[in-house]
Order: structure tokens, then sequence, then C-alpha cells
């Protein structure tokens, strides 16, 4: 404890950053997988199954940072999770059946010997990644709007739902677009194409609804020196946006070059807006009613706690990290041996 100054206020922002940290990895790596089981109704049947050979690898690891994001809630602030989890009980519950739905398809698509057989399967991991993608975004709409619920709050978190859906389906279009080649590759910028104004139009709403959530968040926003701190973000998510369109406008190119720039820029893109929240909400866990420090364990749990953290998200970062270097380049043939 002597190696931290001042604990009760230091601790708590050390597990907020790691929380967010992991959270932000969650939806940009299980965000473009998700994506891609969202985008599998528009392919053949053959691309069906380099889809899914594209995300084979990683989409187990891409859920873990989901369980290291909630399980830090639960340990540093505990009666955070708990406003939280019964705020958000019945789309917690949506999200988790979603996401079983997805790893039961994905490995009974393809022990299944028939072709119906194998479609109805494809079907169940289309709607697993759906409602797992649309409880997110409802997720995310409520707790911008303070856990409240009301017939406004809900409209909003509905409309976060169906622009989050749009952005997981754009990333997974980009991903899919960089881990193929071919009549595949270039209906994946076709994807992407037609799902950018989706995710300008989501960011939009975000950035338009977050500021009016308090007089807390829009002082934050729009007084100096803060709106001067803060106006980088937006410049950034413009000129992302500008060169993921340039980039879409010349792919597929001929050589297969620059075919990462839109998912790279697009993970970017993610992260400004994951910024800009964290800006809003900071220093508060449960919007405007519970901050960080209150809602803290005990510094010496904390501490005990943060040893572990120490041991366990190194390993985490490095098997992720493991996995898309051995598995880079193009996806290659689906097996199940």
């Amino acid at each position: 404890m002597d190696l931290i100054p001042n604990p009760e206020t230091t601790l708590p922002i050390i597990f907020a950053a790691l929380m967010g940290f992991a959270i932000l990895i969650y939806v940009i790596l299980d965000g473009f997988d998700l994506g891609v089981g969202l985008l599998m109704p528009f392919a053949g049947d053959e691309e069906k199954d380099v889809m899914i050979a594209s995300i084979g690898p990683f989409w187990d690891a891409n859920e873990t940072w989901l369980v290291l994001a909630v399980g830090l809630l639960l340990v540093a602030f505990p009666s955070a999770h708990g406003d939280i989890l019964t705020a958000l009980y019945l789309p917690v519950f949506v999200m988790l059946f979603g996401l079983i739905l997805r790893g039961v398809a994905f490995e009974f698509r393809g022990k299944t010997a028939t072709a119906r057989g194998k479609a109805q399967w494809n079907a169940t991991f289309v709607a697993g990644s759906l409602l797992a993608s649309l409880s997110q975004g409802y997720m995310l709409g409520l707790y911008i709007m303070g856990l409240k619920s009301t017939s406004t709050t809900i409209a909003f978190a509905a409309l976060t739902a169906l622009c989050l859906t749009g952005a997981y389906a754009f990333i997974g279009a980009c991903w899919v677009m960089m881990k193929t080649e071919g009549a595949l590759q270039r209906r994946a910028v076709r994807w992407a194409k037609r799902g950018l104004p989706g995710v300008v139009v989501g960011l939009g709403c975000v950035s338009l609804a977050t500021p009016l959530v308090s007089p807390r968040i829009f002082a934050k926003w729009f007084s100096l020196p803060e709106f001067a701190f803060l106006l980088p973000l937006p410049l950034m998510s413009a000129g992302l946006v500008a060169v993921i369109w340039l980039a879409l406008r010349h792919l597929p190119d001929r050589e297969d070059r620059w075919n990462w720039i839109p998912f790279m820029a697009s993970s970017v893109l993610f992260t400004l807006g994951f910024v800009g929240m964290a800006y809003s909400f900071y220093p508060y866990v449960v919007p405007e009613r519970t901050t960080i420090y209150e809602a803290a364990s005990a510094p010496e749990s904390l501490f005990i706690i943060l040893v572990g953290a120490c041991l366990v998200i190194p390993i985490i970062i490095a098997y992720t990290t493991l996995s898309y270097v051995i598995f880079r380049g193009k996806a290659t043939d689906l097996t199940y041996d």
C-alpha cells in the first residue's frame, strides 16, 4: 500500500481505467466478430464458411475481455455493479442468451451432416449475433441516459441499439475485407460503404445526447478551457471518417494493398468515441449518482485485487496477441478436424 500514493483516490482511478480498457478492447474485438455474424445472411453458402473461418481462432478470446470488465466492476465497484445490473437486468439476460446461441451454433454448424441443418445453425448464429448486438446498444443508450426508464430514454436506447448494431456490422465488413479476397472481399467493400453512414449517425446521436444528460456534462463540453481540450476528438473523428471513405472508394486494390486501413481507422474511431464518453462521465461510474470513489471497495481490498490484475491482464493480452499473430493473413478453408 505504501507504494501507491493516496490509495483512496489512486486505486479507484486505476481500476476505472482498467475496466474502461477492457470494455474498449471488447467492443472492438468482439464487435467485429459479432458484425461478421450479422452479415452472414448476405453471403453465399461457401462465403459463410470463409467468414466463420476468419473469426474462428479469435472469437473465444475476444469475449474474455467482457468477462474481465464485468469482473473488475464486481470486485472494484460492488455497489455500482448492483445498481447497473439491476437497471440493465433484462438486456444483460438477452445479451448472454445471444452469446450462448452464438457459441452453440458455432460448434454445431460444423457437426451437422445435412445442408438444412447447417442452414439452421447458421441462422442461429446470426440470431445470436443480432441479440447480443442490439442488447449491448440498448444498454449503452440507457447508461448514457442515466439508467432511467422513461419513454424518451427507452426510445433513445432503441436508437443506439440500432446504431451500435450497424457499427458492428460495419467493422465486421472491414474485417472480412481485410481477411478475404476475390468476390467476398468485393462484397465486403460494398457492405462497408453502406454501413459507414450508420456509424456516423450513431456517433452523432451519442455526441448530441451526452451533453444534454446533465448540466455538469454540458459544462465539461462547452466551457473554456475544457472545450479546447475536447475539440480535437470530433476533428480527428471527422478526419478518420474521411480516411475510411477514401479508402473504401479505392478498394479492393488490384495488388490487395491498404485493405487494413478501414479496419484500423474504424478501431481508432471507436476508441475516440469511447474516450469522449469516459471524459464526459468521469468521475461517475453510475451516471450522476455514484462516483468511482464512492463505489470503490476498501483500499486494502483494491490493492490485493490489483496484484492479481497485474498478473492476469498481461496473460490475457499475451494470448490474445499471440492468436492474432499466428493466424494473421487471409482466412483459409474452414475445417473442424
